[in-house]
């Protein structure tokens, strides 16, 4: 059973993030949406792969997917990957000084704030190990944004290219 302290912390990481979104506007939410789908699958195989190797723990005693990563996966990755392409992308340097901002800060004072509140701590991964895991997909996030565009790109320019009669 999750511990009320837990629940309360599932839905905050859940609503705040996604209610952030009612403010990106329509355009920049169609524009990142599908980099920030990528990387939420993306992260749904990483934080598998971290529960099952044991790099981090929950003080909940039951082992749960569900309970414990899915709500880090589905939720402040996908909002603020997209907010971190709305602020910055076009600027690659920008962008990997927002997320070396953002991934430390989780990295080094959030995680040891959320293992002193007795929600997750980290195992078989020291802080710095942890922030390469949570950095290394900020290039794949500017990959795959970089890719859409290039895409709609040259999609838009087939479609208004004169046809012969």
């Amino acid at each position: 059973m999750v511990s009320k302290r837990h629940f309360i912390f599932n839905v905050v990481i859940l609503l705040i993030p996604w209610l952030s979104l009612l403010f990106i506007g329509k355009q920049s939410f169609k524009r990142f949406s599908l980099a920030g789908i990528v990387i939420v699958a993306f992260e749904l195989i990483n934080h598998k792969i971290g529960q099952k190797r044991n790099w981090w723990f929950f003080y909940d005693k039951r082992k749960s997917f569900v309970t414990n990563e899915l709500p880090f996966s589905i939720g402040p990755y996908m909002p603020l990957s997209m907010w971190l392409l709305k602020l910055s992308y076009g600027n690659f340097k920008k962008f990997i000084w927002l997320n070396v901002l953002f991934d430390g800060a989780f990295a080094f004072m959030f995680i040891n704030l959320l293992k002193k509140v007795k929600i997750i701590g980290l195992n078989k991964l020291s802080n710095i190990q942890f922030f390469l895991y949570l950095h290394y997909k900020a290039y794949l996030l500017y990959s795959v944004q970089y890719l859409a565009e290039r895409k709609m790109k040259d999609g838009s320019r087939n479609t208004f290219l004169p046809t012969e009669v």
